[in-house]
């Protein structure tokens, strides 16, 4: 049903809805601030399930700080960008204790009488945020940005499960608070793993991971990212004396407020507490780079001010980073899912950082020949944010005689397939799909939800699957019989039925599920729908050169080079028949275009509505409408929410019709 043909919610309706968001709200403060969970993710699940559902059928109850704004909506196009008052100013950096003590002695200096009080907290590594609270729920997340201007994120930020979209009755009906976005150290692991199996490179650490995260245009995919916030001041007065006092009231009020603070009367004890954390740091679950000094009162604060850059009354200790040596006992080739070599060195263990470290990935053939690593050389180590172990150079007056240069391989270690080197790129490439160290990856990704959408095949099924030789490929699914699967260990004939008609019901996917599921070098799932959708059948994908592939929207020379490179090798021809022949669908259905009351019409969102941007952009393409980042002489209409910022600027300098929210509801008719 769509927004337009919706009825009205009845009382019971509105009534359900807001004691779900409460239950939800409480319910996800329980399991991701105060780690006591009361009920089973499963129950979770179900509440949120019907929360949507009442959602779906009534749009007008989707408010800003429904728990399902947290998995994200549909992509958008680009960030507005809001002025922060006051400026987000950065810290001055020490290194040592000594820093610290003349830090302190110049402020003894402008206050000669005052106690020097400090709180030291931990620093978090991760990425600088404004989030602004107005009627007690967060309706603006700003980046850093330089410090006096910043992108407005509000959309991926609601994606992040430990900040209060809705702030309890005792906060303030106004709020700004800053903190610090972060990823942790297992979300970031297993990203990665995932990334290596797929044979993509590795993200180097957690902090530049969430920056890129933070900034997708799919709020979606963030959804996916893990991220976590931290509050660790407010720019709003909360009536209290002490930074301490300050952090208690923050976490009173609902906010995750990290709790690795602790109050100094004295640089001992700020010695102390940087000693402490030096060793401890490794064992938490998130990555921090040092400590974060403040003066503890806040009327001592104000009278220290602040200078164009930085807090006179606040510091940041940062930590050394760890560095051990150790030497390179060999040098492997891995083999991901895209068929991306990747040097991995394998090391005499070492304890760094907390850990036992065996392997250093060298990231690419590139890395390897200007660090010129060779087995045999006793290297130094790092870990990239504390977690990837990395090689950052070789010991040169401890390198053995007649050690040999690694030589990169001009063939696959698997298949022995010719590896090729995309132009614009560093990593050798295997591909060939039938790499024995590529398949049981491609089949998992061709097979999942995204892709060709065949429940009852997991890791572990396919893999039993390779083992006793009943597939070769993906494309060997398509041949498997009741009586080779009936018999294996776990099956049935039930559950051999069941998987049989998972695979028969694959074949009908549109070609944009098939074309993704292929596992094609940077063709992913919105590249495969473009491609489908202007190219509609497999036999006109084939035969599209690369300057044909080009004029599709969005497909640039490197998405181009990747396709036809796939394409034009023959075992991947030969997979493509293969799938032909069993029946797989090779086409993609027409889209039926319709014409709405703003057909031809050019829309830019800006600003901060009450509705979710992306439900708007729906809504106003539905009706026909183009809606776009940027505002030019072509743009018919801009509609500006609270905190519209140079868009705002542009339109009315060009004379565009700029709408409110009311004239945007009046504009699809929903008035």
């Amino acid at each position: 049903m769509t927004d337009s043909t919706a009825s009205r919610p009845a009382r019971a309706d509105e009534e359900r809805a807001a004691s779900l968001r409460r239950a939800l709200q409480r319910h996800n403060h329980l399991y991701y601030v105060e780690n006591r969970p009361e009920i089973s993710d499963r129950d979770f699940d179900s509440l949120l399930a019907e929360l949507a559902e009442i959602e779906t059928r009534y749009p007008s109850l989707r408010s800003a700080d429904s728990p399902t704004q947290r998995v994200g909506g549909e992509p958008i196009e680009g960030f507005d960008q809001v002025t922060h008052e006051p400026p987000m100013l950065s810290l001055d950096n020490t290194y040592n204790v000594d820093e610290v003590r003349a830090w302190l002695e110049r402020l003894r200096k402008r206050a000669p009488d005052a106690s020097l009080a400090l709180v030291a907290e931990l620093k978090l590594d991760g990425v600088s945020i404004a989030l602004r609270y107005q009627d007690r729920v967060l309706t603006q997340a700003i980046t850093r940005g330089n410090g006096r201007v910043g992108d407005d994120i509000t959309v991926n930020a609601r994606t992040i499960r430990n900040l209060p979209l809705r702030l309890p009755e005792t906060a303030p009906s106004r709020l700004e608070v800053r903190g610090e976005i972060y990823m942790p150290r297992d979300v970031f692991v297993e990203l990665n793993r995932r990334r290596e199996a797929q044979g993509e490179p590795l993200y180097a650490n957690p902090r530049n991971t969430t920056a890129g995260s933070i900034r997708l245009l799919d709020s979606r995919e963030v959804a996916r990212r893990g991220l976590r916030v931290a509050i660790f001041q407010s720019v709003d007065e909360l009536d209290v004396a002490t930074h301490g006092e300050h952090l208690d009231r923050l976490a009173e009020l609902g906010l995750p407020v990290s709790d690795h603070w602790r109050r100094c009367v004295d640089i001992d004890e700020v010695e102390a507490f940087i000693a402490d954390w030096r060793e401890r740091r490794h064992d938490l679950p998130f990555e921090t780079d040092g400590v974060v000094l403040k003066i503890d009162d806040l009327a001592l604060r104000a009278e220290l001010g602040t200078t164009s850059k930085a807090p006179r009354w606040a510091t940041a200790y940062k930590f050394a980073a760890e560095q051990v040596e150790t030497v390179v006992e060999a040098i492997q080739v891995q083999v991901g899912r895209t068929g991306a070599l990747t040097p991995v060195a394998e090391l005499a263990p070492v304890q760094l950082a907390g850990t036992t470290v065996k392997r250093a990935t060298l990231h690419n053939y590139e890395d390897l020949a200007r660090k010129d690593v060779r087995v045999g050389d006793t290297v130094y180590l790092e870990k990239g944010g504390d977690i990837i172990p990395k090689v950052v150079a070789v010991n040169l007056d401890k390198r053995p005689a007649k050690v040999r240069l690694f030589v990169p391989p001009t063939a696959c270690p698997q298949c022995d397939h010719p590896v090729v080197q995309l132009p614009g790129e560093v990593a050798l490439r295997c591909v060939n799909a039938g790499c024995s160290a590529i398949v049981q990856q491609s089949i998992e990704h061709f097979v999942s939800r995204d892709a060709m959408n065949i429940e009852g095949l997991g890791e572990k099924t396919i893999d039993q699957l390779l083992r006793h030789g009943l597939i070769a490929d993906y494309t060997s699914l398509y041949s498997l019989k009741s009586e080779d699967l009936a018999d294996l260990e776990g099956w049935g004939e039930r559950s051999a039925e069941k998987v049989l008609a998972e695979i028969e019901s694959s074949k009908g996917r549109t070609l944009g599920h098939l074309l993704f599921a292929l596992g094609i070098r940077f063709v992913g799932q919105r590249v495969a729908r473009i491609l489908a959708d202007h190219l509609p059948t497999m036999d006109l994908i084939l035969a599209a050169d690369q300057a044909t592939l080009e004029d599709v929207p969005e497909i640039g020379p490197k998405v181009a080079a990747s396709l036809r490179l796939f394409l034009d090798d023959a075992d991947n021809r030969a997979r493509i028949d293969i799938l032909r022949g069993v029946g797989v669908s090779m086409i993609q259905p027409r889209k039926i275009e319709s014409e709405g009351s703003l057909t031809g019409k050019t829309v830019v969102l800006t600003g901060t509505l009450s509705m979710a941007r992306g439900v708007a952009k729906k809504r106003l393409e539905a009706l026909g409408a183009k809606v776009s980042s940027s505002v030019s002489r072509k743009t018919d209409f801009v509609i500006a929410g609270e905190n519209a910022g140079s868009k705002l600027d542009k339109a009315r300098s060009l004379g565009v019709d700029v709408l409110d929210e009311a004239g945007y509801r009046q504009l699809v008719g929903d008035e």
